[in-house]
Formats: C-alpha cells, structure tokens, sequence
C-alpha cells in the first residue's frame, strides 16, 4: 500500500513505513480550502487546514509511503481515524508517479468540494488572517502552516503560495 502526503503527513506521518519517495500527483493541487473545527481551529472559530483540491491542470508534488502489506490495515485505520474525522476529505486511491519513475496507486485525501467545510478560493490575506488567529486540538494553525512550509523547503519542493501565507502569517503575529 502507498500513502500520498502534502501536509501535515510530510512531518507527521504518524505510521510505520517502508519506503518514503518524493511523488506527483496530477489533477490536483494542494490548497488551504478546508476550514478546521476539530484540530486547527474551533466550531467556533474555524482555521483552515490543507487540503487535495481538484485542478484540471494542476499538479501536486508530495511524499509517497510504502506500507508494508503486514501492516497495511492498521495503517489504513490510523488514517481514517485522523484524515476522516468530520468527513471533509474523501479517501481516494490516485494515480502517483514517483521520482524514480514507478507509478503507484497511492491512498489519498481529498476535499469534497460540497461538504460545508470547503472554503476554495479564499483571498490568500483572507487566509493569513485566519491562520494567524486560529487554534485547536492539535494546537496553533500558524504552527501548522510553518510546519508544512518548512518541510517542503527541505524536501526541496517549491510552494509559493505557502511561502507568501507563512510570511504575512508572521508577519500577522509578530512572530520573527
């Protein structure tokens, strides 16, 4: 089994893995579009968390994991247990190149574009102004953000729209 990661699974995996290879997948591309109520923000005062939104021509470049077959269900259930929580992303098995030139079926999530928590299109200052103040289970949402943009940047992996988002989110909070 391969697992597609382009947010928090790049430095939160979570799960035991085999292999872990930088991976393309087409038609989609990854976007703050998914307002959170349960780990980055509050019913309340929703953040916004990333998220697989459809693009004809887009593309997003993330990490693959191998999972090993013997471990391949509790993998599974961990996932669901924490992609799937407001049912918001929908568990799609997508079509991965690797760079290394395999192509791979990959487990993925996706936002469901009809569900009440998408939030596409949103202003990219719109979206600095709710990172830099929401906060939820799992802690700051600017945390998140930061998170995520710095390992891309380790992995080598261009995102200038998050690049922007983390520079006005700190800027927002005063955060050096």
């Amino acid at each position: 089994m391969w697992v597609f990661g382009y947010g928090s699974l790049l430095w939160e995996p979570g799960f035991d893995f085999t292999e872990k290879v930088m991976a393309r997948l087409d038609g989609w591309h990854r976007s703050f579009c998914m307002r959170s109520i349960h780990h980055r923000g509050t019913e309340a005062e929703p953040g916004l968390v990333l998220a697989l939104d459809a693009v004809a021509k887009g593309s997003c470049t993330g990490l693959a994991f191998g999972v090993a077959p013997e471990k391949a269900d509790s993998v599974l259930a961990y996932l669901r247990e924490r992609e799937l929580i407001s049912s918001a992303y929908l568990e799609r098995h997508l079509p991965v190149t690797l760079t290394d030139g395999r192509s791979v079926e990959a487990v993925a999530y996706v936002i469901d574009p009809d569900h009440v928590q998408y939030c596409g299109g949103l202003p990219l200052d719109e979206q600095a102004a709710i990172i830099a103040r929401a906060r939820g289970g799992r802690g700051e949402n600017r945390d998140y953000l930061w998170n995520t943009a710095r390992h891309l940047h380790e992995l080598g992996i261009a995102d200038p729209e998050l690049d922007w988002l983390a520079a006005r989110v700190r800027h927002l909070t005063g955060t050096p």
